[in-house]
């Protein structure tokens, strides 16, 4: 086995025993250029437990990890708490060599691992809402959190060492050799962590927002925040759960995101215009074009926008390939509370520019706050003024929101 792979200490029982995937740069369709991590942890109980495992492809970072601790055949429970692969795939391997005692899981989690994995039925152990594992000298309390982001997934929150293992919520796609919070670059920590939010926990935000509240009134005492992707939060778990309750309120800002893809160049100055209209009031504007922006980059710009502007070109008398998906996936995240408005460009049928404004009324339930922009082939001096008033008025009208 690796012996290269070590875990690390972030207190005297538990330890970090993770891996790190500085290759991976798509995340089911979430851009993941920093990477990301998989992050497992062992709690040197009187019942040494391990505490979710890693994707499959990275078993001999765990292996190695738990080894530069104690034997394998040491630990007697294990806890997983989210079946997703990323988390799981490991798990029939665990169980397999270490012929654990019980493998704790939520209710729904029981179901979906034993889909996942059939034959390891009679090792798992169904936790109810609230309740405690007994690991001799230490507790664990575990707390349903349905839907942030699956049906199974659960908190576990390790008294004694004031450690809440908190799965995805409160994580980020980024590798580092860091793992806690106040060793990164603030700017790349708060930037990866509303990414994460934005493009896994928005359409859960009401759910997001009740949790956050369910945790100040549990009073819980929070030393550390284990995630299971990203570095563990030691220095700001404070800030972090502010920052989450403020995102799940998807509270309007000041903020206009422009998205758009181009042809031959009428859109882009189209976008061009509309921008310099939305600066002309003071309001905060990013300009997105689709050749060079990603879709999970434009998703994490809207968690703290206040209106949205889409423009296309029409292809094959349809909407541009890179607009459509942009759509698609945006629908998917469900933002609320964005003006929006749309434009674009078009040869000899302008109907394709009009799917725009059904995509964004009827699919995503947002408001058309001023009128769209539609010009034939290429925009000239009268057409940019509209685009240009066009930001004007979308600028004044949010001020006013």
């Amino acid at each position: 086995m690796l012996n290269h792979f070590k875990a690390l200490k972030i207190t005297d029982k538990v330890y970090w025993v993770g891996a790190i995937d500085w290759m991976i740069r798509d995340f089911h369709g979430y851009s993941t250029n920093r990477g990301t991590t998989y992050n497992a942890y062992l709690v040197l109980a009187d019942k040494i437990t391990l505490i979710d495992t890693v994707k499959a492809s990275h078993k001999d970072e765990l292996f190695a990890r738990l080894s530069s601790v104690i034997d394998l055949k040491d630990i007697q429970y294990v806890i997983s708490n989210h079946s997703e692969m990323d988390h799981s795939g490991l798990l029939p391997e665990v169980i397999e060599i270490i012929k654990p005692e019980k493998v704790f899981t939520s209710k729904p989690g029981f179901k979906n691992l034993a889909l996942h994995f059939k034959g390891i039925e009679n090792y798992l152990t169904e936790l109810k809402e609230g309740e405690e594992i007994d690991l001799g000298n230490m507790n664990i309390k575990t707390y349903e959190t349905r839907l942030l982001h699956w049906p199974d997934s659960m908190f576990s929150y390790l008294k004694e060492e004031q450690i809440l293992f908190s799965n995805d919520i409160f994580g980020s796609h980024l590798a580092t050799g860091e793992r806690f919070d106040y060793e990164i670059d603030s700017q790349i920590l708060d930037y990866e962590a509303a990414k994460y939010y934005a493009n896994i926990f928005m359409p859960y935000s009401q759910l997001a927002l009740k949790l956050m509240t369910k945790i100040k009134e549990e009073n819980l005492k929070i030393k550390y925040i284990a995630t299971d992707h990203g570095p563990i939060w030691h220095k700001y778990t404070d800030k972090i759960i502010e920052k989450y309750t403020n995102w799940a309120q998807m509270k309007p800002a000041e903020k206009v995101v422009i998205a758009f893809d181009t042809m031959w160049g009428s859109t882009e100055k189209m976008a061009k215009a509309i921008s310099e209209g939305v600066q002309s009031e003071n309001v905060q504007v990013k300009v997105m074009p689709l050749g060079g922006s990603h879709r999970s980059d434009i998703a994490t710009e809207l968690l703290e926008a206040g209106a949205f502007i889409v423009g296309s070109p029409v292809i094959n008398s349809n909407l541009y390939p890179t607009v459509a998906d942009l759509l698609c996936y945006i629908k998917g995240l469900a933002p609320k509370n964005l003006l929006c408005s749309y434009f674009g460009s078009y040869g000899w049928s302008d109907k394709a520019i009009d799917e725009l404004g059904k995509i964004l009324t009827e699919d995503m339930k947002q408001v058309i706050a001023v009128d769209p922009v539609k010009i034939q082939y290429v925009p000239d001096a009268e057409n940019l003024q509209k685009c240009y008033d066009m930001g004007v008025k979308l600028a004044k009208q949010l001020k006013k929101e």
